[in-house]
């Protein structure tokens, strides 16, 4: 009898792997990326060139970039697609990576009510505008939520010397939230906020807000694969070829000709320029 029970048990554990490998076969790869891919449009023009052109098939989870990264050092997702360097570099260098390509830039910028209470117009340096923003407790609305874009906004604010926090819930709004809700509040409450340019040509609800400081800093996006080591049921094979794609000449070129309202917002990995204002 107990014989029959070992063969019963082989037999349940072989076809359950077995079941689980031919999943795991046959899945789509899962890409986490973050808003401003998604909200740019070019997540969505990139997916379709990339289906017309392999066999890949792709899920696509949207996070900021903090978020995305939790996906991938917990092994949720295959690939990373983010914009924030040290928290990569942190990423890969805790072998939570393990090939790690410069992708595109876009480029930030602060926008805020076309009236500009603060005077930050045509200012070249943003530790001034935001010396001038705080001084004159003008309303500042910050996405607060571990992204991109919210971590650059944080260096800038260290690099002027001032504290927001001192102040959150006054002039300084942490909304939580992803761009374009933020922008949207923006446009609502006429505040100040840094966003950049895929997100900003896409927004359609600008109402008063017009741009103020131009390309202060860039903001280059990089692919990962999360490390097959620690997670071995990443799809390697059909990451490396979606990765090998987007960053070879055919995705290049795609990156580089997207239009968003007669706007390029991003450059290929090969433009990426490092200067801060």
């Amino acid at each position: 009898m107990l014989k029959y029970v070992y063969i019963i048990l082989y037999l349940f554990v072989f076809t359950f792997i077995n079941i689980n490998q031919t999943s795991a076969d046959n899945r789509p790869l899962v890409l986490a990326t973050t808003t401003s891919v998604d909200s740019s449009g070019l997540l969505k023009h990139l997916l379709s060139k990339v289906k017309e052109q392999t066999n890949i098939k792709i899920n696509v989870v949207v996070r900021g970039t903090g978020a995305v990264l939790n996906l991938g050092i917990r092994g949720d997702v295959d690939i990373v697609l983010t914009h924030d360097r040290n928290s990569e570099d942190s990423f890969v260098k805790n072998n939570h990576g393990s090939l790690i390509k410069d992708v595109m830039s876009s480029h930030y910028m602060i926008v805020g009510p076309d009236n500009d209470p603060a005077k930050i117009a045509g200012l070249l340096n943003v530790s001034t505008a935001f010396n001038l923003i705080a001084n004159t407790n003008t309303l500042f609305l910050s996405r607060g939520d571990n992204s991109g874009t919210h971590k650059t906004e944080i260096l800038f604010w260290n690099k002027s010397g001032v504290n927001p926090k001192l102040w959150s819930g006054k002039w300084y709004r942490e909304t939580g939230s992803g761009m374009g809700a933020t922008l949207n509040m923006a446009s609502v409450l006429g505040g100040y906020l840094i966003t950049e340019s895929g997100s900003w040509f896409s927004f359609g609800n600008r109402g008063k807000l017009t741009i103020l400081m131009d390309q202060i800093a860039p903001n280059p996006y990089r692919i990962i694969l999360v490390n097959p080591e620690k997670h071995p049921h990443v799809l390697v094979n059909d990451a490396l070829s979606f990765i090998n794609w987007l960053t070879g000449p055919i995705g290049q070129n795609i990156i580089d000709n997207y239009e968003v309202n007669g706007n390029k917002p991003y450059s290929s990995a090969s433009k990426i320029k490092t200067i801060f204002r």
